[in-house]
């Protein structure tokens, strides 16, 4: 049950760090999008796909839960159900605490983070610097979104490809959805609920305090 817990916690971890960027229209969306959000706050629900295997159907994991974040370099992801999980960027420290294992992984958010969904949320300046290491063709527009992909130019990457949905509302351009599919053929699907641009967060949102007798891992 452990190492299964711990084997989830890093496929979490892999799945919303990984590298993205946009193109076409999708690139001028998240230019809009990178411009105008200083800071914001959602719902999220995650849904990984585990590929089939000996004829059974794929296996589906569903996650939900909250976050924020503040650029420049910090977020906080807040995991409800189905265990409580948080994961947070403080600018210098990247926190994972797992409430049922009672435990806390800490590294450094430069080794961790990159050039990842998380990292163009809270401290990437622009996508024209992410360009160099990714493959980017724009897709067709559905679902009410625009759609953009990107390759990992690395071949050597857990990260197959991925696809980001963005849309331009009356109130700023949203990040809805990020489309996660890895090496193994495992897909992982993150959709933003309600969220809100530049809302007015609280200083210490981003400052994590260790709980008393939680045990503390430094990789």
């Amino acid at each position: 049950m452990l190492a299964s817990r711990r084997g989830l916690m890093a496929l979490l971890l892999t799945l919303l760090c990984s590298p993205w960027v946009a193109h076409a229209q999708g690139l001028e969306l998240l230019s809009l999008f990178m411009k105008q959000a200083s800071s914001g706050r959602a719902t999220f629900t995650q849904v990984v796909t585990s590929p089939s295997k000996a004829g059974q159907p794929p296996r589906q994991k569903t996650s939900s839960g909250a976050l924020e974040f503040h650029r420049p370099g910090q977020f906080r992801f807040v995991y409800k159900k189905p265990f409580a999980q948080t994961l947070l960027a403080d600018g210098q420290n990247f926190w994972l605490h797992d409430v049922e294992l009672n435990q806390i992984t800490v590294r450094k958010q430069n080794q961790v983070l990159g050039s990842t969904p998380m990292a163009l949320l809270t401290s990437a300046a622009d996508v024209k610097a992410l360009e160099a290491d990714f493959q980017l063709r724009s897709e067709p527009g559905r679902d009410g979104l625009e759609w953009v992909r990107a390759t990992p130019k690395a071949q050597d990457g857990q990260i197959q490809s991925l696809l980001a949905g963005l849309r331009k509302t009356d109130k700023g351009v949203e990040l809805v959805t990020i489309d996660v599919q890895d090496s193994l053929g495992q897909r992982s699907v993150l959709t933003l609920s309600g969220l809100e641009l530049n809302p007015t967060l609280p200083a210490d949102t981003f400052v994590f305090r260790v709980p008393a007798g939680v045990e503390v891992i430094r990789p």
